[in-house]
C-alpha cells in the first residue's frame, strides 16, 4: 500500500537538515579536517602530537554533547524548544565552521578550538533534530521517514564531498593557485551549505504543543528535575533498557568500521585515492540504500531489518579478514553503504516507537548519549588485538563481538506494544 505522509511538506523540510548537516560530517569531520590539520595547522608538530591533539579535540567535543545531551533535550522538553535548540547549534556550528576559512598556518590551536565549538554544534543540533521526528510524522511513517532523512544526507554530504574533491586535486579548474587554498574555500562552503538548506527547516516545521513564552529559569530547573526521574524511569523500562543496551553494542560496531576503515586500509596498503574514492562510493551507495531499507521496515519490522542489517556488517568483518584487492576493497565499502543507512534510520525510527511521545527530546538524549560514545569499545578492541597478534587483520574480526552481542539484545526486545507506548518494566 502506498503511504502518504501526513504533511509532505513538513515531512521533507524536516529531512532537508540532514542534507544540510551531512556537509560538515562528511567534508570536515570525516574528510579535510584530519589531514589539513597535520599537513597544515599544526605542520610544526611531530605525527604524534598532532594526533594527540586531533584525538582530545575530538574526546571533548564528544563528551561535552554526551554529557549535555540528555540534560539540554529534558529543558528543550519542558520549554517546547526543540526547533529553538536546533537552531542555536546550527549557528554555532555554522559561524565555528566558517571560522576555520580564516585560520592561518600554524595556528593549529585555534584550528582545534573552532573545531571543538563546530563540533558539539553538529552533534547538539542532531540531538534535537532527530527529536523532531515525533512531531513531523505519525506513528506508522516513522521508518520511511527517518530513512528519509538519513538518504538526503547521504546525497548531500557526498555531493558537496565531491564538489571539495574536485577542487582539492584540480584547484586550477576553480581559479585556484593551489590544494591548500581549495581545502580552506571548502570549510566555507560547508558552512554556507550548512546554513543555507537549514532555512527551510526553520520557517515550516513546528512542535506539537509549541510554547509561546519560556521562563528559563524554571524551565532548566524543571529540566534537571526531568531528566533524573527520567534517568531511573529508564532503568525501569525493560523494552527501551534492553533496546539501548543493544544499541550501544552494534552501533560501536557501525561506528568502528566507519572510523576505522581508512586506517584499515591503509594499514593493508592501500593508496589514499582508493579510499577518497571508496568513501564517495559508500555515500552514494548509501543514498538509495537508505530509502528501500525505509520500505524494508515498513513490510518486514524495524526490528528484523535491524537483525539483517547486523547480520550483513558480520559478513563484512569476516570479507574484510581476507581482503586482498583494490576491487575487494570497493565492493567492501559498496557493501557498507547499502546496510549504514538502514542501520541507522531504522534504529532511530524503533527507539521513536518506544518512547513517550511528550519527552521525546530527553529519551532521543539518551539515544544520541550512546551515539556518541560509539567507536570506543570498537577502536580498543582493534588495537589490542592488533598489538597482541601482530596482524591488523586480525582487529577486524573482534568487532564481530559487538555485532553479535547486540543483535543477540535486540532479538530479546518485545515491540508488540510499542506503538500504544505500553512498555513492561523490569521487576
Amino acid at each position: 500500500m502506498h503511504m502518504r505522509y501526513a504533511d509532505r511538506k513538513t515531512v521533507y523540510t524536516w529531512a532537508v537538515y540532514d542534507w544540510a548537516n551531512s556537509a560538515y560530517s562528511t567534508t570536515v569531520m570525516a574528510g579535510f579536517f584530519p589531514i589539513f590539520f597535520k599537513q597544515f595547522w599544526a605542520a610544526d608538530l611531530s605525527v604524534n602530537e598532532s594526533t594527540f591533539w586531533l584525538g582530545i579535540a575530538n574526546a571533548v567535543a564528544g563528551l561535552v554533547v554526551a554529557l549535555l545531551a540528555p540534560v539540554l533535550g529534558a529543558v528543550a522538553d519542558q520549554g517546547g524548544l526543540k526547533k529553538r535548540m536546533l537552531i542555536s547549534f546550527t549557528v554555532l556550528g555554522v559561524l565555528m565552521t566558517a571560522g576555520l576559512f580564516l585560520v592561518a598556518h600554524g595556528a593549529w590551536v585555534l584550528a582545534v578550538m573552532l573545531y571543538v565549538f563546530g563540533a558539539i554544534g553538529f552533534s547538539g543540533s542532531n540531538v534535537f533534530y532527530d527529536a523532531l521526528i515525533v512531531d513531523v510524522a505519525e506513528e506508522p511513517e516513522l521508518d520511511r521517514v527517518s530513512a528519509l532523512g538519513y538518504a538526503l544526507g547521504y546525497i548531500g554530504g557526498g555531493l558537496q564531498f565531491a564538489v571539495s574533491v574536485l577542487m582539492v586535486l584540480y584547484p586550477d579548474w576553480f581559479g585556484l593557485a593551489e590544494s591548500s587554498e581549495a581545502v580552506q574555500i571548502s570549510f566555507l562552503m560547508v558552512a554556507l551549505w550548512w546554513g543555507l538548506f537549514t532555512l527551510p527547516l526553520v520557517g515550516s516545521v513546528h512542535e506539537r504543543g509549541e510554547a509561546e513564552r519560556v521562563e528559563w529559569r524554571q524551565t532548566f530547573v524543571a529540566g534537571w528535575q526531568q531528566f533524573i526521574e527520567t534517568f531511573h524511569h529508564v532503568r525501569r523500562l525493560r523494552v527501551v533498557f534492553l533496546f539501548l543496551a543493544a544499541y550501544f553494542l552494534y552501533i560501536d560496531g557501525v561506528g568502528t568500521i566507519i572510523r576505522m576503515a581508512v586506517d584499515y586500509g591503509l594499514a593493508l596498503g592501500f593508496e589514499s585515492s582508493v579510499l577518497i574514492i571508496a568513501l564517495l562510493l559508500t555515500q552514494f551507495v548509501a543514498f538509495p540504500a537508505a530509502l528501500a531499507w525505509g520500505r524494508i521496515g515498513e513490510k518486514w519490522g524495524a526490528k528484523n531489518s535491524i537483525l539483517i542489517c547486523i547480520g550483513v556488517y558480520i559478513g563484512i568483518c569476516l570479507w574484510g579478514y581476507g581482503m586482498e584487492s583494490t576491487r575487494d576493497f570497493y565492493l567492501l565499502a559498496g557493501t557498507i553503504g547499502l546496510v549504514m543507512g538502514g542501520i541507522q534510520a531504522l534504529s532511530r525510527s524503533m527507539y521513536a516507537r518506544l518512547i513517550p511521545t511528550n519527552q521525546a527530546a530527553e529519551f532521543f538524549g539518551f539515544y544520541n548519549m550512546l551515539g556518541k560514545f560509539a567507536a570506543v569499545l570498537g577502536p580498543l578492541m582493534m588495537g589490542a588485538a592488533s598489538m597482541l597478534s601482530g596482524s591488523a587483520r586480525i582487529s577486524i574480526l573482534v568487532i564481530v563481538l559487538l555485532f553479535a552481542a547486540g543483535g543477540m539484545l535486540l532479538y530479546r526486545v518485545n515491540i508488540e506494544n510499542s506503538g500504544t507506548k505500553h512498555v513492561e518494566e523490569v521487576r
